[in-house]
């Protein structure tokens, strides 16, 4: 049989394949949409463009600043300590190695606490604190290191975290439309293309998947786990 032939029965067969996605149960709506059977639902604390509910803090628009949140660049409302800085009034984000060395003194404080996950670092000795966290952070040392887009997931589809999730670190143009589709919603942005894309509105957007995400996407065609973006 000519190859192409082949590849054309083999696009049809795909296009009439019924069967669950291979993703079942595992992630949050990768159900097949013409089964009976009930699938996790899609996460109410991720619309389209990004993660939490409302945003803990919003700061005023600045051109010059370096948070881009809600289609503007604006003053970051957070302080980042490192290990041994001394904690300012207010909104702050702390490492999680602070946080497990000082968790009671921090927990104490009556001001909004952050925490700073740096890539490679895991979840399981901080989950029973997430709530605690208004904002979390989690690091992108670089462009290849993609870390934390599976932290991102575990964090909104495995936890349940709902508050504010920011993308901090070598945050670039490309990668951002994959960053809110697996929860970010703000981002820490200094690469200067990157600052240029976004003020003027010229982000590529992906939006055909063959993957589901936590976000609640609609299926796409025939095949159960293609997903398009709203």
């Amino acid at each position: 049989m000519p190859l192409l032939d082949v590849l054309d029965s083999r696009m049809a067969a795909d296009e009439h394949d019924k069967s669950p996605s291979p993703l079942w149960g595992g992630v949050r709506g990768g159900a097949n949409p013409n089964d009976s059977r009930v699938a996790i639902p899609p996460s109410p604390s991720l619309p389209h463009k990004g993660g939490g509910s409302e945003a803990s803090h919003v700061g005023a628009p600045d051109p010059a600043a370096a948070i881009w949140q809600d289609g503007a660049f604006r003053r970051d409302t957070w302080a980042k300590v490192d290990m041994n800085s001394a904690l300012p009034d207010g909104a702050v984000i702390v490492p999680k190695k602070r946080w497990l060395a000082e968790r009671d003194h921090l927990a104490s404080r009556n001001t909004p606490l952050g925490l700073l996950i740096a890539a490679g670092e895991t979840l399981d000795d901080i989950a029973g604190d997430l709530a605690r966290f208004a904002l979390i952070a989690l690091d992108f040392p670089k462009f290849s290191d993609g870390r934390a887009f599976s932290t991102a997931r575990l964090l909104r589809e495995k936890h349940g975290y709902a508050g504010e999730l920011r993308a901090v670190g070598n945050v670039l143009a490309d990668q951002i439309p994959l960053m809110r589709r697996v929860g970010f919603d703000t981002f820490e942005v200094t690469n200067a293309p990157t600052r240029r894309a976004l003020a003027e509105d010229r982000l590529a957007e992906v939006t055909l998947h063959y993957q589901p995400a936590g976000t609640a996407e609609p299926p796409a065609g025939t095949r159960p786990w293609l997903r398009r973006t709203p």
